[in-house]
């Protein structure tokens, strides 16, 4: 009788004959293997026709809740007897809870309702309670209001009497003027005598009002104290507590390697960042599944995570297609955790450029303009310094530079403008910067789009979690706009031209796949869509005026796809 672990499942089709993996999956950047391709199959049958919980995927018209698309993950395991299946897990919770019987649980059950966390965060929300009734009670807005109050009439009735002293100077000097000349010296010196001695009583009633005025303020002011300080103190105990939980939290969140050694998510970002962790560490599919593998002595063959469901409103996420992992989350622990596998090489640490050359389409004495390949950095990169920056400087060392004007990513094709000093690379900058070059991209989109024109208006960001992603985020992002004409459909596909007003990264890729944009990825897009032989994005057309000889100039390159 077998005695695998309940997460264990097995293949419902033999696939004794599918050539095992050699080595592991690189998480961050793969193809699945079919292995992993089949188990997730079989996921997604069973997220079609389960009945085991309840939740809006955003997949059925009319359900009710919100709707949550979430992200799923399988690990094919072989176990000690050499049979293979696979295990499941979800990113995050999901229908309400952590605990699924299909899936694997997690590193630790926050919403355990035996466990600490929930206690704590209990106690915690009680604080929240009490601080927003506090914040919000007529006591506490009555006595902010009663010191406005008595701040405004102390204004006021200081204000006043300024105004009365003010009058009663000017009377007095005007006495002084008119007594000057009637009086002898003698009789004169009464009278500046008794002025003085109304000027010193006006002082004195000016400091005497001030005073009260000041007695009253503070006679408020000392209630708002009283509740203000009664408010802070609610906020430094719940400041403590919440600091004590999250690192109580943090404890509980012990990664397991391959050579089982286990390191706490703390020191996992302390050394690989020298930052905290961020808010759901250890709650993606990828490290939850490694974890029970390496707990129940299964190991590990490849990896595969991929999106159900609706997408969410800033990310690109596509229903069924394969991501990689986060990188902001779960680089550090898998980083970790991977340890003690052997792993498929990191491809961006792979230089795809080393056999390709440039092509240069125009050439003189203060430019040149060359024909990027696809898969060819524009600037020296973090792992890989070959790139057109680094080849020119390298073909022509008497460059006085700065080379690079404008940027392309390493993905996309086409015409790139360089600078042979620096007068023309101001002088076409500020161009770029002005928006008085012209540009035309062409992109081949993976479907066919209704619109024939139009604009495009998302604004852009960076995912923090997961560079170099982008998001839609109307509240931090930059603006970012894109024309677009519809030039052919293709075999399923939609040829488009793009005419970008603003140069963000990774722009014409998100306002192709985004839900909000064209809802069409770009043929190739590995972040956006699915990958192909490339990336079908080329910039094709480019013109400015030249820095020398004013003149309006015009590149074009065919389209190589």
């Amino acid at each position: 009788m077998r005695s695998f672990p309940s997460y264990f499942h097995s293949f419902t089709i033999d696939v004794s004959r599918i050539e095992k993996p050699q080595k592991f999956t690189f998480p961050f950047y793969y193809d699945p293997h079919k292995l992993s391709v089949l188990a997730a199959k079989e996921l997604q049958r069973y997220l079609a026709e389960q009945d085991d919980f309840i939740h809006n995927f955003g997949l059925n018209e009319g359900q009710e809740g919100a709707e949550i698309g979430k992200m799923f993950g399988v690990l094919v395991v072989e176990t000690s007897s050499a049979e293979i299946g696979y295990l499941a897990a979800c990113s995050g919770k999901l229908a309400g809870t952590n605990r699924h019987h299909y899936f694997v649980p997690p590193i630790f059950d926050m919403l355990d309702d035996d466990g600490f966390f929930l206690k704590e965060e209990s106690t915690i929300n009680q604080l929240n309670r009490k601080i927003e009734k506090l914040e919000a009670s007529e006591t506490l807005k009555s006595a902010i209001a009663n010191l406005e109050e008595a701040n405004e009439a102390a204004a006021v009735k200081l204000a006043r009497m300024r105004v009365l002293h003010k009058q009663n100077k000017a009377e007095r000097k005007q006495i002084r003027k008119n007594q000057k000349v009637l009086l002898d010296e003698l009789e004169y010196k009464e009278v500046e005598i008794d002025l003085i001695k109304q000027s010193y009583r006006d002082q004195h009633e000016y400091d005497v009002l001030k005073a009260l005025c000041k007695s009253d303020i503070e006679r408020v002011q000392v209630t708002l104290d009283q509740l203000q300080r009664q408010i802070a103190s609610l906020k430094e105990i719940r400041k403590l507590k919440s600091a004590a939980l999250q690192h109580k939290l943090f404890d509980q969140y012990q990664f397991l390697n391959a050579h089982k050694e286990s390191k706490n998510v703390l020191d996992i970002f302390d050394e690989a960042n020298n930052i905290m962790p961020p808010a759901g560490a250890g709650e993606c599919a990828a490290p939850k599944l490694l974890q029970y593998a390496y707990q129940n002595d299964l190991k590990p063959l490849c990896i595969a995570e991929f999106w159900w469901g609706a997408s969410p409103s800033s990310e690109v996420r596509k229903h069924k297609s394969f991501y990689p992992a986060c990188r902001g989350k779960c680089e550090p622990i898998l980083g970790h955790m991977l340890q003690g596998l052997e792993i498929d090489k990191n491809p961006m640490l792979q230089n795809p450029a080393i056999d390709k050359d440039l092509e240069i389409i125009f050439e003189d004495e203060h430019l040149i303009v060359i024909n990027k390949p696809t898969e060819f950095l524009s600037v020296p990169g973090i792992h890989i310094q070959d790139s057109v920056q680094q080849r020119i400087a390298a073909r022509d060392p008497n460059i006085t530079g700065p080379l690079i004007i404008h940027r392309l990513d390493m993905s996309t094709s086409g015409i790139l403008v360089l600078a042979k000093h620096k007068q023309a690379h101001q002088y076409i900058q500020d161009q770029f910067i002005h928006h008085k070059v012209q540009k035309r991209y062409t992109a081949l989109l993976d479907g066919v789009i209704a619109q024939t024109s139009g604009r495009i208006n998302l604004p852009l960001r960076v995912d923090l979690n997961d560079r170099p992603r982008q998001i839609v985020c109307y509240e931090h992002g930059k603006p970012a706009q894109t024309e677009f004409v519809v030039v052919n459909i293709e075999n399923g596909k939609t040829r488009v031209h793009y005419f970008p007003k603003t140069g963000r990264t990774h722009q014409l890729r998100v306002h192709s796949a985004h839900q909000l944009g064209l809802n069409t990825p770009i043929v190739g897009d590995d972040l956006y869509g699915t990958r192909a032989n490339r990336l079908h994005l080329h910039a094709g057309f480019i013109s400015f005026v030249h820095p020398i000889s004013l003149k309006l100039v015009k590149f074009e390159v065919a389209d190589p796809f």
